[in-house]
Formats: C-alpha cells, structure tokens, sequence
C-alpha cells in the first residue's frame, strides 16, 4: 500500500474519530464521503469499510469518557444495540441490491435532511 494512501486513511481515521468523539457522529459523514472522493472506492465499499471499523471497540474509550460524565443508561443502549444489529444486516442487504448512484443520493439526501433538523429543528 502506498504510503500516500495510508497517510490519507489515518488521516480519514483520526478526523472521524474526533468528529465521532465530538458530538457522536464519524462514520457516515467523514469516512464514506472521503473514502469515494479522496480513495476512490465505491459507494458500497466506502460503506462497508464504515462499517468494518466499527467490528473493533473504536468508541469504547470515547462512549466511556461521556458515561463517567453523564451515567448512560445501558439498558436503552442495550435495546438500541440488538435493534441496530438486525437493522444493519438488514439495510446492508437493502444497499446491495440498489446501484451505487441510487445508494449515494440517498445518503446524501439523508445528511442533507439531518443537517437542516440541526440547524434549524428545536
């Protein structure tokens, strides 16, 4: 691997980390988007690697940091979790079996219309 590529992936890696440290969102927002745009991946690929890095405990220390602040209230992050399994499996089939260019305007569509609730929504 090119050392040019493995600057751009730890830099991809730290910016979503910070940003996922932040204010609880990385993946989506900085990784897929840089992963196509700087890397050249797909669409799905981008999406999967998102995925992938998530398999190891990468928001552990930060998930930690917030529940010695503020106690999180694992029974919901419990539920959440089981139901996030299910639903990623079943979304990552969903994203398989749309084009790329459909799978990539829903995202976008999908940050566009979390962007102006945050900016604009109570």
């Amino acid at each position: 691997m090119p050392v040019t590529t493995i600057a751009l992936l730890l830099l991809i890696g730290l910016a979503a980390g910070v940003l996922s440290g932040f204010v609880g969102v990385g993946g989506g927002i900085i990784m897929v988007p840089a992963l196509v745009w700087l890397l050249g991946y797909s669409q799905h690929q981008a999406q999967g690697a998102s995925l992938a890095v998530l398999v190891l405990p990468v928001v552990f220390f930060a998930a930690w940091n917030y529940h010695k602040e503020h106690p999180l209230d694992l029974k919901a992050v419990g539920i959440i979790a089981g139901a996030f399994v299910l639903g990623g499996f079943m979304g990552s089939k969903m994203s398989l079996a749309m084009p790329a260019d459909a799978v990539r305007k829903v995202f976008g569509v999908v940050m566009i219309v979390a962007a102006l609730k945050l900016i604009f929504g109570k």
